[in-house]
This record gives structure tokens, sequence and C-alpha cells, in this order.
């Protein structure tokens, strides 16, 4: 579902897990950050991103503030309660806590929410190639260690596959770790080197490996559509979107 400035997952996560994915428009940021920048190391006015996040905040009526991480393009996934009002280098944060927003940050990237059908476990995962190629999905499941409860996945905005350009050694990378991710690369044309890559079936099938094939979502270009998302390798310098999932304690 979406609304002005908000997509709302689809999927039929517990009724007491919430989530969120913002678009690029209702905020105070300016210029190639316009206007609902929520990233701090992009650039932006900090004044502007601060207020954004405030906005965030009380629009979506969050239980606490986000638990925002330093991304790193790696595989690292680490319990968003440990952040204590810090900022954590990682890539994907999860929680079986109530009241704790995990959040990452994109602007072609995949974002990608998992919970399991109880509501015990919730958890955001910042997928770019690198994490993807890493096995950032794997490392976030083996810490979570959800039990007798199927998880599920969301995928929201990233670059699609015709304008996402990869050299042959990301293509090896992938075949490396399963040969089944062919399928996600076709050549740019007969005579180059370069492949166009899929970040979303890279993602559907890391997921589909772990027992995960319940997975929604992923229909959205942020190359394509200039007026709802940021996309970093249409603009350059530009703002970042956020992914958000929480929950509240159960009646």
């Amino acid at each position: 579902m979406t609304s002005t400035n908000i997509i709302k997952p689809d999927w039929p996560a517990p009724s007491h897990v919430y989530a969120a994915t913002t678009l690029r428009m209702g905020g105070v940021s300016s210029g190639v950050f316009d206007t609902w920048n929520m990233a701090l190391h992009v650039g932006d006015q900090q004044h502007n991103v601060l207020a954004n996040r405030t906005r965030l905040f009380q629009q979506l009526n969050l239980p606490a503030e986000p638990v925002w991480l330093n991304q790193v393009h790696q595989n690292t996934a680490v319990e968003a309660s440990s952040a204590n009002g810090g900022v954590i280098a990682a890539d994907a944060s999860f929680t079986s806590q109530s009241e704790i927003v995990c959040v990452v940050m994109t602007a072609d990237c995949l974002p990608i929410l998992l919970t399991d059908l109880r509501g015990q476990y919730i958890a955001a995962i910042h997928a770019g190639w690198r994490s993807l190629a890493g096995r950032v999905v794997e490392s976030t499941l083996s810490k979570m260690k959800v039990k007798n409860s199927p998880v599920i996945a969301w995928l929201g905005p990233a670059i699609s596959q015709d304008f996402f350009v990869v050299g042959g050694e990301v293509r090896a990378l992938f075949l490396e770790k399963d040969l089944k991710n062919k399928q996600a690369f076709k050549p740019v044309d007969h005579h180059s080197k370069k492949w166009r890559a899929d970040l979303t079936m890279l993602a559907r099938l890391a997921l589909n490996k772990n027992g995960i094939n319940a997975v929604y979502g992923g229909q959205w270009c942020t190359y394509t559509d200039y007026g709802r998302f940021y996309s970093y390798r249409r603009s350059g310098e530009t703002g970042r979107m956020a992914t958000l999932i929480w929950k509240h304690t159960r009646d």
C-alpha cells in the first residue's frame, strides 16, 4: 500500500508488526536532496535531516528513535538493542524485543525486511551486491535463531536489472557462491564483458536457499522513478530513503 510519501508492505505479517519505506517527497531538504532525505552522511544539511527524521517519527508514530546504522556494504548483522544510542557499523539489524525500530537506508541497494509468522523476531537488511555476495541474508538469519515459526520477507524499492550494470568479477562472485545465481545476470550485449544484475532475484534466491519461500514486494525501480525514489546510480549526489520495521507488545 502506498500513501503520498510512504510505502507500507503488503505482506501477511502479524498484526503487532509494523513496517514502512519512505519515499523522497514530504520533507524539508532541497536541491539534490529534495525533499525527505534521511541520511546524515550524504552532504545534506544536518538540521534538515534531523527535521526529516522528526517528521518520520511523528508520521509513523514510532515507539522509539530508529536504530540508524553506519552501513558498510558487508555482512554484519547486529542485535538492534545493543546500539544503546550509538551508531553501529553493520548492514542489518534484528531484534526479538518490542518497541525497538530496525532501519536501513537505500538509494538503489535493496532493503529487505524479515519477520516470522508469530512476530517473535524482526530484521532490516541493507542488501547491495557486496553484502549479498558476502551472505548478509545468511548472516542475519543465523543470528535471529527463529524457532518453530516460518519466516517471511518483503523486498523494498531497488534499482532494476535493466539499469544495474556490473563487471564480470561481480558475476563470478555470485556464481562461486551458487551456480543458480546465473539466472540473475544477463549480458549487456554480445561484445561487452559487462552484465546486468538483478538484485531482487539474487535476494530471492538467497532467501529461498535458506528456506524462505514467502517473499513479497520487489516491484519498484529506484532508477526510473525519479519522482518517488532517490537513486545513486542515476543522480550521484542524492538522498536516501528509509525502510523500517518494529513491533509492539502483543495484547
